[in-house]
């Protein structure tokens, strides 16, 4: 069976405000050293999840 995951590292030099949040809620979770061994792509589905949930909800309580 093959692995099509994506390997997707952060380009360092073109972060925007969410990928500093992204990156600021991994450090928070403790998934930070993944992302900067191999990318989004060394991350669990749950992690991700867990990752985009936390930023989800932050972004719908700054709209508040």
């Amino acid at each position: 069976m093959e692995n099509n995951k994506r390997k997707t590292k952060p380009d360092w030099n073109k972060l925007t405000a969410e990928d500093l949040q992204k990156l600021e809620i991994a450090e928070e979770i403790g998934v930070i050293d993944k992302i900067y061994a191999g990318g989004y792509g060394n991350l669990t589905s749950k992690e991700s999840g867990k990752i985009g949930g936390i930023l989800a909800a932050r972004n719908k309580a700054k709209k508040k």
